[in-house]
């Protein structure tokens, strides 16, 4: 194995927040080209009743270009969420002979620029070309969510009983090196290196998934690649939603406060109330929906890699920082709206009383 070389792609996730919403339309071109439905293929690996969510997507056409280990031809491929996101993934090969030549590909430069850059131009351009289809489209552009995944080609093994799990065993020390995108190997703690590595699951002998919170290694058989990236997607682009969502109740958490702490209002109350209202609509439907396309799992291999990266990205953390931010809204209308009621109240009462006031003055003025 020492003495082999590795190949197989790295695969740049990008998951861009980049509309409130998108109408329930069906895309048929995108960038010049045809768009079509994303289906995976069923392995043994999946539930009998296969049920994941099946995003619109195209293929742009492969480009040539320089990266740091010479001449690459890069792939690219784009899905369409209907929560308003989008999902950009970039394949670049590689053939090393050692793990450590792939740790510059985190922060991937080529002859004419950055990775980064390229694929944020090409976000503007999805976002400006489907502007019709999007609800509220984000301006500007949020900063994107990465995560880089190292897929290895099962390395041929001569007929040997080869397993993926030893392999791990071997090489941990390397592989928590390209995981924290560290050069010097021997510079990592045991503490580090048990962590970054922690998180593995292996389903046959000559398969195996070791999930990191910024980047991922998949050690498989090519042809079983796809399935497992498409989980990470769509884990990443849950990822971008919530810290989207985030982003958008504090923005509203800070209106509010000013709004309330203002003595008059800066805004009516009716018009506070109605924001509140709409927030907290929003937020139940984004949430629904944001679950919905991971509706994929059982007891199954897929089902733990999806746990896994749930683990890695905090997901459960960030969906109850979000329930904490709506209860402290709703609390919020709540209390707006006692104390619009209690106005009316007040309001009901004086009428009362010149009502009486009036009556008792007609009174006299008959009498007399």
């Amino acid at each position: 194995m020492q003495t082999e070389r590795y190949s197989g792609e790295v695969v740049f996730i990008y998951a861009f927040d980049v509309a409130y919403d998108m109408v329930r339309q069906p895309v048929k071109e995108l960038l010049g080209q045809p768009v079509a439905q994303f289906s995976v293929d069923a392995s043994k690996r999946s539930p009998r009743q296969l049920s994941f969510y099946r995003p619109q997507m195209v293929r742009l056409p492969p480009q040539e270009r320089i990266g740091p280990l010479g001449p690459v031809r890069v792939h690219r491929t784009i899905k369409l969420l209907p929560i308003g996101a989008i999902s950009i993934t970039v394949h670049v090969p590689f053939e090393v002979k050692s793990l450590t030549e792939l740790v510059v590909f985190h922060d991937l430069q080529f002859s004419n620029g950055s990775l980064h850059d390229e694929v944020k131009r090409l976000a503007e351009q999805v976002r400006n070309e489907l502007r019709p289809f999007y609800i509220r489209p984000v301006e500007p552009l949020s900063e994107e969510e990465a995560y880089t995944v190292f897929c290895f080609q099962t390395p041929a093994h001569d007929g040997k009983d080869f397993r993926a799990e030893d392999w791990l065993a071997c090489h941990r020390r390397e592989v928590a090196s390209l995981l924290t995108q560290e050069h010097d190997v021997q510079q990592l703690s045991d503490q580090e290196v048990e962590e970054s590595t922690g998180r593995f699951l292996s389903y046959y002998r000559g398969d195996i998934a070791v999930v990191d919170w910024d980047a991922a290694l998949i050690l498989d058989d090519p042809r079983n690649f796809e399935e497992t990236l498409f989980i990470m997607e769509l884990a990443n682009v849950q990822l971008a939603e919530l810290e989207a969502y985030d982003r958008l109740l504090d923005d509203a958490l800070e209106r509010s406060y000013r709004d309330l702490s203002n003595q008059p209002a800066q805004r009516p109350s009716k018009v506070i109330m109605q924001e509140l209202k709409e927030i907290r609509v929003d937020m139940a439907r984004l949430s629904d929906e944001l679950s919905n396309i991971s509706k994929f799992f059982g007891d199954w291999h897929l089902s733990r890699i999806y746990q896994a990266l749930s683990a890695r990205f905090h997901l459960g953390e960030w969906h109850r920082t979000i329930d904490e931010k709506l209860r402290t809204l709703d609390g919020l209308y709540q209390l707006l709206k006692t104390d619009q009621n209690n106005r009316w109240m007040l309001i009901l009462e004086a009428t009362i009383v010149l009502l009486f006031i009036l009556d008792l003055v007609l009174l006299f003025t008959m009498k007399k």
